[in-house]
């Protein structure tokens, strides 16, 4: 394989180069990096590739902290220096708006971004029995892999529950059902840390009191789940810390069941709030929407400064969460819930709702074309909303909504800005502020 310099990285942290008009995806590259590479996939207008020779280094190349660095999938960058990580997230989604949606933010918002190690406080891992690695195994699968990563900590997982990996491994090699556990959640809160045991048979008498134990020493709070997310409930301790998290700029306690979503850096979620709640500047008398609002993340934050605000979401069980937090808060007069498919949205169903001042999106990756485009078109009255700000997951799909925005709806795309919400991985999160033309 020739010589490859590695151009630039792909929305999936991949390095990208060019060879005889062919694209090259090369797995570990860095941009401004000569290498090596071995090609395991070939097709007619592109390949992948593993990087097998570094022959130039980038300078902004660093060594890796976490020892299952490259065998783990949790994370992919952690070779590439934190500020470069950020920019690199800037950099994909300006080229998404660029070549996705062919729109261009008037200007660019400062990155969002805060501690890049320790910050994860959700975590699906995975548990699996090899003999061959001397039994029980808790971790990420690996990279491209459906195996179990043989891993003993996780810098990106706080540090308390990441000196946990190997007493897990322990304690679920000692129980009956160590076969039928095939999975366990954290949903680490302000007060209390909540381990999620996905069990497909009961636990036995010796089971329970080995939890209890675990769960007294490590103070931690098991919850067990026989099948789907609904089904979890708390075995041990019943009483004690509630899990949370807490917005204090906006004296906010948001109470959450552990397999319900919430954003996994909670430091970077509360930046993310604040500059949400300064793009769209909510005031006292405006009516505004927050569209795919889950448990009222965004919302009460809104109705705390004065907005009345409607949040419509497709979980009957994030909803019903949202309106228990409003009522927790004091905020229940100025917040109101809906349960509804977005993605299923019409003109029609839009024009239903009444007129909202401004709204707020922030929908999961496939994003919100299907409500963009019920947005009504410049001169149809003023039924459209004047603001919009847009929380995103996936720069792609924002690009697109946005092309809709400003090309069809008469929108301008007045800024837009990453967080680094997932650090040392490719993930991009994004907020971007819509205001409809003159």
């Amino acid at each position: 394989m020739p010589l490859l310099p590695i151009e630039s990285l792909d929305h999936e942290g991949r390095g990208v180069a060019h060879l005889e008009g062919k694209a090259i995806f090369v797995d570990g590259a860095l941009p401004g990096e000569i290498c090596i590479t071995s090609s395991y996939r070939k097709k007619p207008n592109f390949e992948q590739a593993q990087l097998t020779q570094l022959i130039k280094a980038s300078p902004f190349r660093v060594a890796p902290r976490c020892p299952s660095f490259g065998i783990c999938g949790g994370c992919s960058h952690q070779h590439l220096d934190e500020a470069a990580q950020v920019a690199v997230k800037q950099r994909v989604l300006e080229d998404c708006f660029q070549h996705i949606g062919q729109v261009t933010p008037e200007s660019m918002l400062s990155p969002i971004h805060g501690p890049t190690w320790g910050y994860r406080t959700r975590a699906r891992l995975s548990v699996r029995n090899v003999p061959k690695k001397g039994g029980m195994l808790v971790g990420f699968h690996e990279k491209k892999s459906s195996y179990v990563a043989d891993m003993t900590r996780c810098e990106v997982l706080p540090a308390r529950i990441s000196a946990l990996l190997p007493l897990l491994r322990s304690l679920v090699g000692g129980l009956s059902i160590r076969d039928r556990l095939p999975q366990i959640e954290l949903a680490a809160g302000e007060d209390v840390d909540v381990l999620v045991l996905r069990i497909l048979e009961p636990l036995s008498p010796e089971d329970e009191q080995a939890l209890r134990l675990f769960a007294d020493r490590h103070r931690i709070q098991f919850w067990l789940q026989p099948k789907g997310p609904d089904t979890a409930y708390p075995f041990y301790p019943l009483e004690g810390a509630e899990l949370c998290y807490r917005l204090p700029e906006f004296d906010l306690l948001m109470p959450f069941r552990p397999t319900e979503f919430t954003q996994v850096n909670h430091g970077i979620n509360r930046m993310l709030i604040r500059r949400a709640m300064r793009l769209l500047d909510p005031r006292p008398g405006e009516r505004v929407a927050d569209l795919f609002c889950g448990l009222g993340n965004f919302s009460l934050p809104i109705a705390r400064l004065g907005a009345h605000v409607f949040g419509m979401e497709g979980s009957a069980g994030l909803v019903a969460r949202a309106e228990e937090n409003a009522r927790r808060n004091g905020l229940e007069q100025r917040a109101a819930f809906r349960v509804a498919d977005l993605f299923k949205m019409t003109p029609e169903s839009y024009a239903e709702l009444g007129h909202f001042d401004k709204l707020l999106i922030d929908p999961p990756r496939d994003g919100a074309i299907e409500l963009v485009k019920s947005l009504p078109d410049q001169g149809q009255g003023d039924g459209a909303p004047w603001r919009i700000v847009y929380v995103s997951c996936n720069p792609a799909t924002l690009a697109r909504d946005a092309a809709v925005l400003v090309h069809q709806k008469a929108y301008r795309l007045v800024s837009a800005g990453v967080a680094n919400m997932f650090p040392h991985t490719a993930h991009v999160e994004s907020i971007a502020l819509f205001e409809r033309a003159a």
